[in-house]
C-alpha cells in the first residue's frame, strides 16, 4: 500500500503529478513556477473562458510578466490545461487556490473550496496530498479531514492534508511570491516535508510550520483583520480632519516620526479586493459562535463601507456649492495600483452611491478589461447602462465633467492627472488618497480626503 513516505520520496523525484485547481492571481503564477521547476502540472479551472483563453495564449495584464515561461511550458507539455482532474498512476498532490466569496446568508464562503476538495478525491488515491491556499473561514480544514475520512482514506497516515494560506500583495516590489514567509499546518512529518519540497520552487521552503489547523486559519484572518482596522481607524482619522479643517496626512507623518510603537496607514475609499473585506469576518463569524461580538472587527467593517458614501456626499456638496452640475468622472477602478483586479472595488461603491443620488457618472481606468469588467457587473447586478466609460483623459473625453474622483492612482495615470491639474483642465479633482501635489498656479479646486488641500482648503 502506498502511503504518504513513498509520495514524498517521489516528490523528491518529481515523479508526480501537480494538480492546480483555480488559475487567478494565486493559482497561475503557481501554475508557470511548478511546471518551470520540471513538475508535471495540470491547471483546473471551471472557468471554460479562462481555460480556452490561456489554452488561446492570451493573457491578461497581470500575467504578462510569465508569459514566456508560460509559453515554453506549455509547448514543453511541462503543463496541462483542463476543467477537472484526471485520474494517474502517480502520486497527486492537489494544491486549491479556488476564491472564497464574502459570506451572506445566499452563499457559503468555503463553497468552492469544497467542490474542489470533493473534485480530487474522485480520482485521488493513498498517497495523495491536498494543500489548501484559499482564504478559509476557521474549523475548515478539520471540517476537510472529515470529507477525505469520509472516503476510506486516514488523514495523516495514508493521505495528507496542509493548510498554507496564500501571501500575495500584487505589483509588491520588495515582498513577492519568491521571498513572502508562509505559515502552514501540516497533518503529519512527511507531508510537511514533501510541501518543503513543493514550496522550495516558491518560496525558498520559508515555512513555518504552526501546531494546529486553527492556529494557521486564525492567523490569515487576523493578518487582514489587523489591516483593516488599521485602515478603518486613519479614515475615520481623515474625517475629523475634514471637519478641523487640517490635513490628515501632515497628522500621520508628523506621528510617523515616532521611532516605536506606531506604523503609518493612509486613508483611502475603503479597503476593497479578495481579502481585507472578507477574511476578518471569518473571526468574526468563529467568535459568534461562543455568543459574543468582534466588537473592533464589527466596527472595522463599518466604517470602511460607510467610506464611499461619505466621499459621494462630499463630491455633491462641492459641486452644489460651487454651482457646478453633477457630472463626475471615477478615475481608477482596480482596488489596488497597477492591477485589472477590481473585486469589492471602493470605486465601484462610489460609483453606484452617486447614481444613486441622481449624478451622471463614467469611469475610466487604463486596466479596465471588458471581461472582467463584465463579470463585476453581472455579480453586483450593474449594468453599462447606467454610466459612461470614458476611453482616455484626454481633454476631449474630460471636457464635459465637472469633477474627477481619483479613486485608485496608477502609474499609468500619474503624468496625466498632474497635467490635468496644472492645466486647470476640470473644474474640481476629489482626490481618496491624498497623492496629487497642490499647485498654487492651478484654478482647479482640489479636494483631498483628510481636510486640507493647500491652496484650496474645504
Amino acid at each position: 500500500m502506498d502511503g504518504i513516505p513513498e509520495t514524498l520520496r517521489k516528490v523528491a523525484l518529481k515523479n508526480i503529478v501537480i494538480e492546480i485547481f483555480g488559475l487567478g492571481y494565486v493559482g497561475f503564477p503557481l501554475l508557470v513556477r511548478l511546471s518551470s521547476a520540471g513538475y508535471r502540472v495540470r491547471g483546473i479551472d471551471v472557468n471554460e473562458d479562462r481555460i480556452k483563453r490561456l489554452k488561446d495564449d492570451i493573457l491578461h495584464d497581470s500575467e504578462l510578466l510569465l508569459r514566456e515561461r508560460f509559453l515554453e511550458n506549455k509547448a514543453g507539455n511541462r503543463l496541462e490545461l483542463t476543467g477537472r482532474p484526471l485520474p494517474s498512476d502517480l502520486p497527486k498532490i492537489g494544491i486549491i487556490c479556488v476564491p472564497t466569496p464574502v459570506p451572506d446568508s445566499s452563499v457559503d464562503s468555503n463553497v468552492y473550496v469544497n467542490s474542489a476538495i470533493r473534485e480530487f478525491l474522485k480520482t485521488a488515491k493513498r498517497g495523495d496530498l491536498i494543500i489548501i491556499e484559499s482564504s478559509i473561514k476557521i474549523g475548515t480544514t478539520d471540517a476537510i479531514r472529515g470529507i477525505i475520512d469520509g472516503r476510506g482514506f486516514c488523514t495523516g497516515r495514508d493521505f495528507g492534508l496542509a493548510f498554507c494560506p496564500e501571501r500575495i500583495d500584487p505589483q509588491n516590489k520588495k515582498w513577492n511570491l519568491e521571498n513572502i514567509p508562509r505559515i502552514i499546518y501540516c497533518s503529519d512529518d512527511s507531508t510537511f516535508a514533501a510541501a518543503g519540497k513543493i514550496y522550495n520552487h516558491v518560496n525558498n521552503s520559508n515555512l513555518i510550520r504552526v501546531s494546529s489547523p486553527l492556529v494557521a486559519e486564525a492567523v490569515k484572518s487576523f493578518e487582514n483583520a489587523f489591516r483593516l482596522v488599521n485602515i478603518s481607524l486613519v479614515n475615520e482619522l481623515a474625517i475629523l480632519c475634514d471637519h478641523l479643517r487640517i490635513s490628515v496626512s501632515e497628522v500621520i507623518d508628523a506621528a510617523s516620526t515616532k521611532p516605536f510603537g506606531f506604523m503609518p496607514f493612509y486613508p483611502g475609499a475603503g479597503a476593497g479586493g479578495h481579502c481585507i473585506p472578507k477574511d476578518p469576518i471569518f473571526l468574526l463569524e468563529s467568535f459568534q459562535k461562543f455568543g459574543s461580538e468582534f466588537t473592533t472587527i464589527r466596527n472595522a467593517l463599518s466604517i470602511n463601507s460607510l467610506m464611499p458614501e461619505y466621499i459621494g456626499d462630499s463630491i455633491i456638496r462641492i459641486l452644489e456649492e460651487n454651482n457646478l452640475p453633477r457630472r463626475v468622472l471615477i478615475c481608477g477602478m482596480a482596488y489596488k495600483p497597477d492591477i485589472e483586479d477590481m473585486r469589492d472595488s471602493p470605486g465601484f461603491k462610489i460609483l453606484e452611491y452617486l447614481l444613486g443620488r441622481g449624478s451622471d457618472c463614467s469611469i475610466y481606468d487604463p486596466y479596465l478589461n471588458p471581461g472582467l469588467l463584465d463579470k463585476y457587473l453581472a455579480e453586483n447586478h450593474m449594468t453599462h447602462t447606467t454610466f459612461g466609460i470614458a476611453g482616455s483623459l484626454d481633454d476631449a473625453e474630460i471636457g464635459s465633467f465637472s469633477c474627477i474622483c481619483i479613486a485608485q492612482h496608477h502609474s499609468k495615470t500619474k503624468f496625466r492627472l498632474d497635467e490635468i491639474y496644472k492645466n486647470s483642465s476640470i473644474p474640481v479633482i476629489y482626490d481618496c488618497q491624498n497623492k496629487l501635489t497642490p499647485m498654487a498656479e492651478s484654478k482647479t479646486l482640489l479636494t483631498f480626503l483628510g481636510g486640507y488641500a493647500g491652496n484650496h482648503p474645504l
